[in-house]
């Protein structure tokens, strides 16, 4: 299905990023694995999809900072030819003991950090990603938004929400100005899904929000990643800008 594709997905050590990557390298991606912190993961992730039969590499950069975006775009380019996927999957939600800091308390510094990583990032990599799948005559590009940029929940904070927010309306217009190169851009909003994120907003909230998903259970990563392998395959021709929940019907708009 993604044979002789290259895929990069930013904060793919582990988590939802990783299981992305696994999805699409199963069914022939090569994939450039982006992480910062998680050099160890990271490299444990490219040596699980070689064993899949596919090709990978781990990218050490910083998204937030577009000086190492263009950088790693550049040599992901070098080394593989091309770039003909793009997940905009790294994202940060802080908690303080596994409770968020409401928007009178917050500190600046922290929204700022935020709104970098999640929502920064996504425009440094389609600013430099985007020429290159212009060369090869087209693309795919998904940016991972939330549920809670499309209604209130007493969990993340205003920065999560915001910057979420941002990436579907960076999702539109990136959409609009990149159809007609064959760049195909469009946007999941997941609900609760199990991770590492997930895990820290505590036991007490996540079971809480279980009694408000009609479905019964939470999202698996593999629902995920289920759903961006359609997106980015060539069974999707006119699914474009859209932003598409997959909340198990907690919100359904």
């Amino acid at each position: 299905m993604l044979n002789g594709k290259v895929a990069l997905i930013t904060g793919a050590a582990r988590g939802i990023g990783k299981t992305i990557a696994l999805e699409l390298a199963a069914n022939g991606a090569k994939i450039a694995i982006n992480d910062f912190k998680l050099v160890k993961e990271a490299n444990e992730t490219v040596e699980e999809i070689k064993k899949l039969g596919s090709d990978a590499k781990a990218y050490i950069a910083d998204v937030s900072q577009k000086d190492q975006v263009a950088q790693m775009v550049s040599d992901i380019e070098k080394d593989f030819g091309k770039i003909d996927i793009l997940i905009n999957n790294a994202g940060i939600s802080p908690k303080h003991n596994g409770v968020k800091k409401c928007v009178f308390e917050m500190d600046p510094e922290e929204w700022d950090k935020v709104m970098q990583v999640n929502l920064n990032s996504a425009f440094y990599t389609i600013r430099y990603a985007a020429p290159i799948m212009m060369k090869i005559g087209g693309g795919r590009i998904v940016n991972i938004a939330s549920m809670a940029a499309r209604l209130y929940s007493p969990i993340p904070g205003a920065h999560y929400c915001a910057s979420k927010t941002g990436i579907i309306g960076l999702t539109r217009v990136c959409a609009g100005e990149l159809a007609p190169y064959n760049i195909i851009v469009n946007a999941i909003a997941p609900g609760r899904i199990e991770s590492e994120m997930t895990s820290a907003a505590g036991e007490e909230a996540n079971k809480k929000i279980l009694s408000t998903i009609p479905i019964g259970r939470y999202g698996t990563q593999q629902d995920v990643a289920k759903l961006i392998k359609f997106l980015v395959s060539d069974e999707n021709n006119y699914i474009v800008g859209a932003t598409i929940d997959i909340n198990g019907g907690r919100a359904i708009l």
